[in-house]
């Protein structure tokens, strides 16, 4: 029997582009990014904090961890950022720190490796390999590893659901050290990425989409899950996470599933600082096992 036709298969380059590029979708873009800029600066100023701590050899193997303002062992939160896996730096995201930092949640802003210069194989290396330096080392900077949280945006999303398709045991990682999960406006199968002009930097194959497409794979990491999306996105992109909560399902999960409809693709990183904001607010929930 053939296989049904990808949802994206009949759309023109120009709508492609318009779906799968939120850059092309959000053209002031940057505008978000300069918005949060000051609460970043604070952050970067103010917080204790270890930076640029290696986990690897390569200059982006790097991480920042924000301690707990209460003795150890803390819960400990990790935050991927996205850029499409070919752009932005951990510096641009210390903003999250303070109100997980405040409710005694240690905080980890982590680099991984970038396309081109690397391929998705390697980003997602890298990005494994720092949760399970934070596994084995957090201890020493008064977390908790076995209650070890993950949040991400856009591709940092998807470094979110590779950690929970890892065989963890097979690392000699307990996979239970994860406790919950927080995908926001991910990107989960790259297939449709590959018909974008971001594909100029990310060289995609149809080998290397297919060992990274986490819709098709089984997930080995349970936990609880809430995924988000901005309800201003292109619809495509919206249903990038829902095809993805279906897979979990799948699988007997029960994901959360929230679309914020004031939210398009980069103002959405506004609800990762506010508490009392649904992200926010499940940011603190996940790192407290809840």
């Amino acid at each position: 029997m053939s296989q049904p036709a990808k949802l994206w298969t009949n759309l023109s380059q120009t709508e492609h582009e318009f779906q799968y590029n939120p850059q092309n979708a959000f053209p002031d873009f940057a505008r978000s990014r300069e918005a949060r800029e000051p609460l970043n600066t604070r952050a970067l100023t103010e917080l204790a904090q270890h930076r640029d701590i290696a986990f690897g050899d390569h200059p982006l193997r790097k991480l920042d961890i924000y301690p707990a303002n209460e003795a150890g062992p803390r819960p400990v939160h990790v935050f991927f950022h996205g850029g499409y896996w070919r752009a932005q730096d951990k510096a641009n995201f210390a903003s999250i720190a303070p109100m997980l930092v405040e409710r005694g949640i240690t905080t980890v802003v982590m680099n991984y490796e970038l396309c081109p210069d690397s391929t998705l194989d390697g980003v997602t290396d890298s990005a494994l390999a720092g949760l399970e330096w934070v596994y084995r080392n957090i201890a020493s900077f008064g977390g908790d590893p076995m209650r070890v949280s993950l949040s991400g945006h856009s591709a940092g999303a998807h470094l979110v659901a590779e950690a929970m398709a890892e065989d963890w045991a097979a690392r000699g990682v307990d996979p239970a050290f994860i406790i919950g999960a927080v995908p926001v406006s991910g990107i989960f199968d790259p297939e449709p990425a590959m018909r974008t002009t971001v594909n100029a930097q990310l060289n995609l194959t149809e080998e290397i989409i297919a060992r990274r497409n986490v819709e098709a794979r089984p997930v080995l990491l349970r936990c609880p899950v809430s995924l988000f999306v901005g309800g201003l996105e292109p619809w495509h992109w919206i249903d990038q996470t829902y095809r993805y909560a279906h897979h979990l399902h799948r699988q007997g999960m029960r994901p959360e599933v929230h679309v914020l409809p004031a939210y398009g693709h980069f103002d959405i990183l506004n609800d990762f600082v506010d508490p009392d904001a649904p992200i926010g607010a499940s940011l603190i929930k996940r790192s407290l096992g809840l």
